[in-house]
């Protein structure tokens, strides 16, 4: 594997095509583009599957909702299913849980960034970070990053040694 791409929810809801969540639609299929030129290999963390979905439930009317749930489905279970361009992330450990929750109430009350003073670092961020320092240890020789719209995640890009 040379390039290691870990998807962000704000970039798989774009990719998805989530109606009010894909601004950035456009942008992020020709960046989608380049990446599997490169020969990618994406990443798609439970943090990202699970807050997709909510994000599905909680906009638009029922239709709606449902078709795009119904889409969502289907990428999903061909991701766990060796189908999809997409990966599932492995689920974590017990003790790797503890760990995050361990560290979660410092970063929770920290900044996030100095731009965002009202604001920590989410669980699911966490957890996306986490898998990120998993992949850039078992795979040193490979470009790995989370690919995000959010700043403070888009600094997250090891290249390889």
């Amino acid at each position: 594997m040379s390039v290691i791409c870990i998807i962000d929810t704000c970039v798989f809801l774009n990719l998805l095509n989530v109606l009010n969540r894909n601004e950035d639609k456009e942008k992020v299929i020709e960046d989608y583009k380049i990446f599997v030129e490169q020969g990618a290999t994406f990443i798609l963390p439970m943090a990202t599957i699970i807050e997709t979905g909510n994000h599905i439930a909680q906009n638009g009317d029922g239709g709606t909702r449902r078709k795009t749930a119904q889409r969502f489905c289907k990428v999903v279970r061909a991701a766990f299913q060796g189908e999809a361009p997409y990966k599932p992330s492995e689920f974590p450990s017990t003790q790797e849980v503890l760990t995050w929750l361990d560290n979660f109430p410092n970063l929770a009350g920290q900044n996030k960034s100095s731009k965002k003073t009202n604001e920590g670092t989410s669980f699911g961020d966490l957890s996306i970070i986490e898998e990120y320092k998993k992949c850039v240890a078992r795979f040193p020789m490979s470009e790995v990053f989370i690919w995000s719209l959010d700043s403070d995640l888009m600094q997250y890009h090891h290249q390889k040694t």
